[in-house]
């Protein structure tokens, strides 16, 4: 409304690490009682200045007003006190504690934790009536869905009396139920008046939530919009500084050789999940040109999927023919050595979590090109590694996946997360795979990073390898995958060709409801 004090106004925002500029004078408003998006690609300096208002960070320069009056945020306690709350994405509940513990944790009012336990419980049973956040108070936190755990993260920022609430990527983990749910949460909490900014790198959420969108690249902001005056390709381009390419272009599938044919397998849980098994009797084919893809809230037998396949682990029981042959488990009492071998056997690994797997952070991008294939004859000279050939590798995947920036020098730690991305794949699709195992390929990737790695892996395909694809995006295996399977708890819940693509009904078999 024109002349309305804001909730949030950002004037003249800076904040630089090292010879990196993260915000460059960021000024911005956000609407008391409205749903404010905040977008960009990686590195645009989004999560520093959602930082900043936090009081994680302290802006070199510029002011942070609330409803109109200048504040200054020097720690989260302060924010708190303010009522900035804040959701990460990764939740910061302690699992072994109950709902109730977890909400009173760091606010517990008192010494004696008795009668202000007593106090706390009512308060939260009324709180979560008011917004229809429907949590046990006496629920084990590790015990609950992913969408309930989110609750109890609203359920504390609430608890602490936050009117403004700060959500990153907040359906990152969510079931489309879950977010669905979340949405309308979101929607209450608007027309009681509370503000909400919303840090997310899916337009459609943008459009289905928003009210106004503030657009950042390269530490500026770039744009503002009316979210109902706007459209994708507008966003789209304001974000990336070009327009996107369209449409990708999809051959039809015409599977060939079965390469790979999973069966009845088994593998026990190391933290006793699901009835002490990881995985329970999965069973699946996968063949040459074709991408399946594997649906699913993470945590449900995905990561451990992958590490069987890549070598990482040995199976419990069952079998797993690869190219008509069984992969080597069998007599073996640990796995070391075997992802070295099956990647000799042409199975390529880019893993869900890039820099605990797919990198090592401290190494140069050119080693890092290199990594579990530093063995390779083309790469040796005299026994060792050569650097001139680590350097021509290095120079040739910046290319193919657009790196940036193209300096094999530098520290993969350096990159932005999107860029690691492109690293990794670069390297894994640069062995020439029968069989290509990818992890989350664009977790964390921005819009035009999506894009082109979207339209490698779909040539990948139409080049004869098989993928086996695991996403939590139902919009990325829409885009990529031939056919589907859903998991929830370690088992295959249901199967269905990508022409069959139906967002709910995959919803359900992701909460555990087995097709019929």
């Amino acid at each position: 409304m024109s002349g309305a004090v804001p909730a949030v106004a950002f004037d003249g925002i800076c904040k630089q690490f090292g010879a990196v500029r993260a915000n460059d004078a960021v000024s911005f408003d956000v609407a008391a009682g409205a749903i404010h998006g905040i977008v960009g690609e990686n590195g645009a300096g989004k999560s520093t200045l959602m930082s900043i208002l936090y009081g994680y960070y302290q802006a070199d320069a510029g002011q942070i007003s609330l409803g109109g009056q200048p504040v200054r945020i020097r720690h989260s306690q302060d924010a708190i006190r303010l009522g900035i709350g804040m959701v990460h994405q990764h939740f910061m509940l302690v699992d072994d504690f109950t709902v109730l513990d977890n909400v009173m944790l760091g606010a517990e009012g008192g010494a004696l934790l008795g009668p202000q336990q007593k106090l706390a419980r009512q308060r939260l049973i009324e709180i979560a009536e008011r917004y229809r956040l429907d949590v046990d108070p006496q629920a084990r936190a590790g015990d609950l869905s992913v969408g309930a755990q989110q609750r109890v993260e609203i359920l504390k920022l609430l608890y602490r009396g936050a009117q403004i609430l700060i959500l990153d990527e907040p359906t990152a983990v969510l079931t489309p139920q879950e977010a669905d749910s979340l949405f309308e949460i979101l929607r209450l909490f608007r027309a009681q008046g509370k503000t909400i900014i919303l840090i997310t790198h899916k337009l459609q959420e943008i459009f289905a939530i928003t009210d106004r969108v503030t657009v950042m690249r390269a530490g500026k902001v770039v744009g503002e919009v009316d979210t109902a005056s706007s459209s994708r390709a507008e966003m789209a381009t304001m974000m990336i500084g070009r327009q996107l390419g369209g449409e990708l272009e999809r051959r039809p599938c015409a599977p060939g050789e079965r390469v790979l044919s999973v069966r009845d397998l088994r593998l026990p849980s190391r933290q006793g999940r699901h009835g002490g098994q990881a995985l329970h009797g999965l069973d699946f084919d996968l063949h040459a040109g074709e991408i399946v893809a594997i649906a699913g809230v993470s945590g449900n037998g995905q990561t451990e999927l992958l590490e069987v396949l890549a070598g990482m682990r040995l199976i419990g029981s069952g079998s797993i023919d690869y190219l008509g042959r069984p992969l080597p488990y069998a007599g073996r009492r640990h796995a070391d050595g075997l992802p070295r071998l099956f990647r000799e056997m042409g199975i390529a690994h880019a893993p869900e979590d890039r820099l605990r797997e797919g990198l090592v952070k401290d190494y140069s991008v050119a080693l890092n090109g290199a990594l579990g294939h530093q063995g390779d004859a083309s790469l040796q000279h005299g026994g060792l590694l050569s650097p001139a050939a680590l350097l021509a590798l290095a120079h040739r995947l910046i290319a193919d996946f657009d790196v940036r920036p193209a300096n094999p020098a530098l520290r993969a730690a350096q990159l932005s997360g999107g860029n690691q991305q492109k690293l990794v794949l670069a390297r894994e699709i640069a062995a020439a795979p029968r069989l290509m195992l990818v992890g989350q390929p664009t977790r964390g990737v921005d819009i035009g990073s999506i894009e082109l790695i979207h339209r490698r892996l779909l040539a990948l395909r139409d080049a004869g390898i098989a993928i086996l694809l695991v996403s939590v995006e139902l919009e990325e295996i829409r885009t990529l995958a031939d056919r589907i399977l859903v998991m929830c708890g370690g088992r295959i819940t249901g199967e269905m060709q990508a022409r069959d693509f139906d967002a709910t009904r995959i919803g359900l078999m992701m909460g555990g409801e087995v097709a019929a």
